[in-house]
């Protein structure tokens, strides 16, 4: 595939070539007037994903091969087709307008050979998600994803990064929010409370009725949300509580872990452990008081946000955030 994409290098050899095969076309394919095609899949691929270094990616080309063939396609055209800027591009209206119809052209070419010839066509998503998230939600439920979808595969990593770090690195970004990001269009999928949680061996022969009761117990904190207990503890009117024992872990999947393996009691994301609650691993002792829903969000640049890849995993994504609606009772 690279060895074929690679041709992208050398645009004077493949322009040459359909010179020479032109010579053979009756007179109507003749009249018909294309741009260098080399130059429009370097154009679809840049637009598409937003970027000169994700099409050379995609494509197994330099970044300059991308650069050359862009503007050769709109020296062809003699209308700009991006707007550059310090370190990102932009399509122009002209530009928009294009990509539907080059994007659509080259979706029917991909769907006719994979109808008539066989060839299905594996499609690579690269998300980036917290790792919470990704170890107690979005990992267990992949499954089903890749069921629906088997031509798409998804490549996880877990960060915090800034979104803005990542504008060339990932296809969709998981993060709380709203956060407005230049360039990105966000979309709310999943909505959770949290509350205490804990084992339930740790109950045996000891009461957990009301708060004030925490005090009897070891309070499991995230160092990376440092102010969650604070704040629950304030809004269930024991501010001052002073628990048995504290415990301080560097992330909040290893509080959840604390709270399984019964060394305390933890702030739970109640949607990211539905599944332990409801398989008895873990209790919910209160219903009261949630703190206010953490809401997620996927990031994606706007000149991606409608690609089918893209979208049928946000898609995805609201069905089962849908599925895992915020409760605040076990």
């Amino acid at each position: 595939m690279c060895a074929i994409l690679a041709e992208l290098e050398h645009p004077i050899k493949r322009l040459n070539l359909n010179h020479r095969v032109s010579k053979y076309h009756t007179n109507d394919v003749m009249a018909r007037r294309l741009p260098p095609l080399n130059s429009l899949r370097a154009f679809e691929a840049a637009a598409r994903l937003g970027s000169f270094t994700l099409a050379a990616d995609e494509l197994c080309v330099t970044h300059g091969a991308i650069s050359r063939h862009v503007q050769q396609l709109e020296a062809w055209l003699g209308q700009s087709l991006f707007e550059r800027h310090n370190r990102r591009v932009e399509l122009t209206d002209s530009g928009r307008a294009y990509l539907a119809e080059v994007g659509a052209s080259f979706d029917r070419i991909a769907l006719a050979t994979a109808q008539h010839f066989g060839q299905a066509q594996q499609r690579v998503l690269r998300v980036s998600a917290p790792a919470t998230f990704s170890l107690r939600w979005l990992v267990p439920k992949l499954s089903s994803f890749q069921v629906a979808h088997p031509a798409i595969e998804v490549r996880l990593s877990t960060s915090n990064e800034p979104i803005e770090k990542l504008r060339d690195k990932v296809d969709l970004i998981v993060r709380g929010g709203p956060q407005a990001i230049d360039g990105y269009v966000a979309e709310e999928f999943l909505s959770e409370v949290r509350l205490p949680v804990c084992a339930p061996k740790l109950l045996d022969g000891r009461p957990l009725n009301t708060p004030a009761d925490l005090a009897g117990f070891t309070l499991l904190h995230a160092a990376t949300y440092p102010g969650m207990w604070p704040e629950w503890l304030a809004a269930a009117g024991q501010p001052n509580l002073v628990p048995r024992h504290s415990l301080t872990l560097e992330h909040f999947y290893l509080t959840l872990q604390g709270a399984l393996d019964g060394l305390g009691v933890a702030m739970g994301p109640i949607a990211l452990v539905a599944d332990d609650i409801a398989e008895g691993r873990l209790v919910q002792p209160f219903s009261e008081p949630a703190l206010p829903p953490w809401r997620y969000f996927t990031y994606v640049a706007s000149a991606r946000a409608n690609d089918e890849t893209v979208r049928a995993f946000k898609d995805w994504l609201k069905v089962a955030g849908n599925a895992a609606a915020p409760s605040t009772r076990n």
